[in-house]
């Protein structure tokens, strides 16, 4: 019998019981995620895949975890699974033989099967938040819808992450842009944070190029009463904000419209830049090296270093014009590998990294031959002096 059917056939059998948690252990070599967890939660089971710094979460429909298994059979080599009173065990050898094992247990399993116990959220649940309610991650009366679990917990690290920068922000106001704001999701959440939880009187202007996405917009902010969150019709580039800026937001903005969204939050000294890049082509298409050829020798891997030198260069712009900046995953395992976040806020940077951020730009640029355009927008409004 085949490996593949004959672990089918011991899955079959494991799953005749109420299986409460499974554990995945002994990755194949360098596979990313160490360890997976996974545990029933009602009607679905909560998956927990450890890297060796993080832990991404996803939820899966109870239907669908045999399938989940298989997907993950040639990754581990050892699954545990847990009944309430039993224990069961598929080993795989290196030289693919299978193991199965069964063993009463003397403890029984504990689970925690409500979900939402695990973290407090900043946007809680049985609380009325008409965005969330009408993106359909809560009802009417508050409470997350399972399917959409997996976005609210999404959302609220956004807003956790954007909380932990803020802890030391003194003011009483807080003024903020959003370029390519899209439908702008994040934005109305983002207003209700500030103007209801944390008690700031907030005013944000959301800038996107689509005429029906800016009207309806518009008209949603008019129904929440959100009276300080505004919509316009424009391009990031040259947009002349109203009031000082204190944070500005990009989230997905294609390609250089990301660089043109810093180079106004760095013109403008806001205090705070949150952007979630999108669509790396400019380095893609100018990258060119004698040295290093193997990079641009094969087309996928030239594309994620192309977005991954792209956005490198942006933090250590960002450096040099006295941004203290982190490069952060942001999104979970089950999405988009387009998940980076750079965060930053105005500080301290001494002159003499400053001097070191930029020297790394250049000789990376140097040598593949790149011109990056945050790096052209800085110089060519004389803004790269370093004294």
């Amino acid at each position: 019998m085949e490996k593949l059917e004959q672990i089918k056939l011991h899955l079959n059998q494991i799953f005749e019981n109420k299986i409460e948690k499974i554990i995945f252990s002994n990755p194949a070599k360098n596979f990313e995620y160490k360890k997976i967890i996974v545990e029933l939660k009602q009607n679905s089971y909560l998956v927990s895949a450890f890297t060796n710094t993080q832990v991404f979460h996803k939820n899966i429909k109870t239907e669908n975890i045999l399938n989940f298994i298989l997907e993950n059979e040639k990754n581990y080599s050892q699954f545990n699974f847990f009944s309430e009173n039993c224990e069961y065990a598929i080993k795989i050898s290196k030289k693919e033989k299978i193991f199965f094992n069964k063993s009463n247990l003397k403890n029984k399993v504990k689970t925690d099967n409500n979900q939402n116990r695990k973290k407090n959220y900043i946007l809680k649940e049985n609380t009325f938040i008409e965005p969330l309610i009408d993106m359909e991650i809560f009802n009417k009366d508050g409470k997350i819808i399972a399917s959409m679990y997996d976005k609210y917990k999404q959302i609220n690290r956004f807003i956790e992450i954007i909380d932990n920068n803020i802890k030391n922000y003194n003011k009483s106001k807080i003024n903020i842009i959003d370029f390519g704001c899209g439908k702008s999701y994040l934005t109305f959440v983002l207003y209700y944070y500030f103007k209801v939880i944390k008690k700031i009187d907030v005013n944000i202007i959301g800038l996107d190029l689509k005429e029906e996405v800016i009207k309806n917009c518009n008209e949603t902010a008019l129904k929440y009463g959100y009276d300080n969150l505004k919509f316009e019709l424009g391009d990031i580039n040259g947009f002349t904000a109203p009031f000082n800026v204190d944070m500005v937001i990009t989230l997905h903005a294609c390609d250089t419209a990301t660089d043109y969204a810093l180079f106004n939050a760095i013109k403008w000294n806001a205090k705070y830049i949150f952007s979630v890049p999108c669509c790396q082509h400019e380095l893609n298409d100018q990258i060119n090296t004698t040295n290093f050829n193997i990079i641009t020798r094969y087309g996928i891997a030239k594309e994620r270093i192309s977005a991954l030198f792209t956005d490198i260069i942006r933090c250590n712009l960002l450096e040099t014009m006295s941004y203290k900046t982190q490069l952060m995953e942001f999104i979970d395992f089950s999405h988009t590998p387009k998940n980076l976040l750079i965060r930053a806020e105005l500080s301290n940077i001494s002159n003499q990294t400053k001097i070191k951020m930029i020297n790394e730009v250049l000789a990376l640029m140097n040598e593949f031959n790149l011109s990056p355009m945050l790096y052209n927008l800085l110089k060519e409004n004389n803004m790269l002096k370093i004294k």
